[in-house]
């Protein structure tokens, strides 16, 4: 998979690549990461990347031109087109669904937004899709855009070392995932339920199906009612 990300901070992305599974990708070829500045799409001597709303009101807005470049850059080009995102709170919620999905993609490009967003027009002219990853607003998209990276570039065929412990997962069939445990089997009086030092497989996946259907009744009913 191919990714490219255009941001207004580029360090952001300074050793995101560089540790864990996602390094692990980059290094066997399966990612391939391309930064690119927003700022040196400018053609203003101060590189401004911002302007003020049209209609009044506080907070900036990413001004399409510079973007318009960058795009005209990166994807114009390319054939196929790649598939380009944008994370933002008034995009779909973001799923596992959709990081299987993106998993399959050989190409995308993310724009980081900042400051009020970013002119309309950009979203009308290259943005395919828009990805919330929850109810809140954060400082700028890079942190959004890492989330999706790292949700969809982990289920890519020999990036984990098991794919299988991805597909029990949280959020497989709309349910949590159950409890775990490993060694010591008592830590302080606090044991290992015995039901999982049987040997007995099939009991043992009823038991953990069980665990995982309460805990999402307790705690997201809401994935029940899908």
């Amino acid at each position: 998979m191919k990714v490219d990300i255009i941001t207004l901070f580029p360090g952001f992305f300074e050793g995101v690549f560089t540790h864990s599974i996602l390094k692990r990708a980059v290094d066997a070829g399966a990612l391939q990461i391309n930064i690119h500045d927003l700022r040196e799409y400018t053609t203003d001597k101060h590189h401004q990347a911002d302007d003020y709303r049209f209609g009044g009101g506080p907070g900036m807005l990413l001004k399409p031109e510079p973007i318009f470049n960058a795009f005209e850059d990166i994807v114009s080009n390319v054939h196929p087109r790649p598939l380009v995102l944008f994370p933002s709170p008034q995009g779909i919620p973001f799923n596992q669904h959709t990081a299987d999905e993106l998993s399959e993609k050989p190409h995308l490009v993310f724009l980081c937004g900042h400051y009020k967003g970013i002119d309309q027009r950009v979203i009308e002219r290259w943005i395919d899709r828009e990805y919330s990853v929850g109810d809140y607003v954060l400082t700028g998209g890079e942190t959004a855009v890492t989330t999706i990276i790292d949700a969809s570039v982990r289920m890519i065929p020999g990036v984990l070392g098991d794919l299988g412990s991805a597909l029990d997962d949280s959020f497989r069939d709309n349910l949590l995932d159950c409890s775990h445990y490993t060694r010591p089997e008592n830590l302080e009086g606090l044991k290992v339920p015995g039901i999982l030092m049987s040997g007995h497989h099939k009991n043992i996946e009823i038991w953990r199906r069980i665990t995982a259907r309460v805990l999402t009744e307790n705690r997201r009913p809401d994935l029940l009612l899908k």
